[in-house]
This record gives structure tokens, sequence and C-alpha cells, in this order.
């Protein structure tokens, strides 16, 4: 079984690993961390380095996935990214088991499907993002790269959403509705109009 790092040490880096786990694909070699950030004690993984080892670290191992949380900003996560890509490291899809991921769908290398997330026929999910438990990407949807469907997110069909957008728990978009690039749409809103880049929308 191969073995992956995995780039952030943080409370979605351990949800991951369970994905990961029950997945049963890759083995896990360990948790890479921002120098001097305090590491949490993660199940049985160890502490393997910081980013400015990743380059040593592609000697030995050659699969990598970040697993750093997204909220208010993709910077982070688009950051190590490029860095892992530029390195030559493959960022393979993992979909939880539990999830539901139509054979019509595509997804981008590098993103995540969580427990229990939907994926439906013709949707287009981009590169480095998060689909998270329980979620629901409707028929026809394109979600752009380094994006954040968080928990229990509703998207429903045909509906378009920027590079970077973080749609919070909970939150409901309505049919053939555009979001724009770098966009937060906090948790529980309902999006019935199209929005516009680096928008904030609240409930």
């Amino acid at each position: 079984m191969d073995k992956i790092i995995l780039v952030g040490a943080g409370g979605h880096a351990k949800a991951c690993a369970d994905v990961i786990e029950l997945e049963g694909k890759f083995s896990i070699a360990g948790f890479v961390e921002r120098p001097n950030q305090l590491f949490n004690d993660l199940i049985e993984y160890q502490y393997i380095g910081s980013d400015n080892d990743l380059e040593e670290l592609f000697k030995i191992y050659n699969y990598a996935l970040v697993t750093v949380g997204q909220i208010k900003s993709t910077s982070v996560r688009k950051r190590l990214y490029d860095q892992l890509r530029s390195i030559g490291y493959l960022l393979p899809i993992i979909i939880s088991p539990l999830a539901y991921v139509s054979k019509h769908a595509s997804i981008g290398e590098g993103t995540i499907v969580m427990h229990n997330a939907v994926v439906n026929t013709v949707a287009q999910i981009g590169r480095n993002c998060i689909i998270n438990n329980k979620s629901l990407i409707e028929h026809d949807s394109v979600i752009g790269d380094h994006c954040h469907i968080s928990t229990g997110a509703i998207v429903n069909g045909e509906v378009k959403i920027g590079n970077g957008t973080f749609i919070g728990s909970g939150a409901v978009i309505h049919n053939d509705i555009t979001i724009g690039c770098n966009c937060i749409i906090s948790a529980g809103t309902v999006v019935r109009k199209p929005v516009a880049d680096a928008s904030v929308i609240k409930q």
C-alpha cells in the first residue's frame, strides 16, 4: 500500500485521516505542520516535518494531501497545493466509502469527498476541494478549484461556484445560481440570487 503524507495537523486533518483509513487505498506516513506550530496529538500518527521539509520528504514519499481546513480564506490551502505540485507530489482523489459519487461526475486531484456526501450525475468538482460530511452537490453543478463545501450544505442543480469559495454548514444554494470566486457564504444562508466575486453573504 502506498504511503501518503498529510500536510496540516488540525481538526480537519483528523477527519481526513479517518476518511483515508476507511477508504483503505493509502497508509498514512505522518503529518507535516508549519514550523513552531503547536502539534496536536493525532491518533497514532507522527509529526514527520514542517513545510520546509517537503522537498526532503519527497525523496521518501510520492503522495500528499492538503489537510488544512478552510473557512475565511483559501490562501493557505492553495499555497500548499501549489508547493506540493511544484515539488512533484501526486495528490490523489480521496473518496469515503460512505459517500456517493456518480460515475458520471468528475473530481479534480487533491480533492477529498467525506463521509455521507453526495456528488450527483455530471457534477464537476475542481482540484484541492473539500466536499465535507453530508453535503450534497446536485446534477450539472460546477465547483471550482480550492473550494470548501461544508457540512450539510446543499448545492442544487446547475449551480456554478468559482475558485476559492467557502459554502458554510447547512447553506442552501438554489438551482442555476452563479457564485463568484473567493466568496464566503455563511452557515445556514439560503442563496437565491447570483453572488459577485469576493462577496461575504450572511444569513
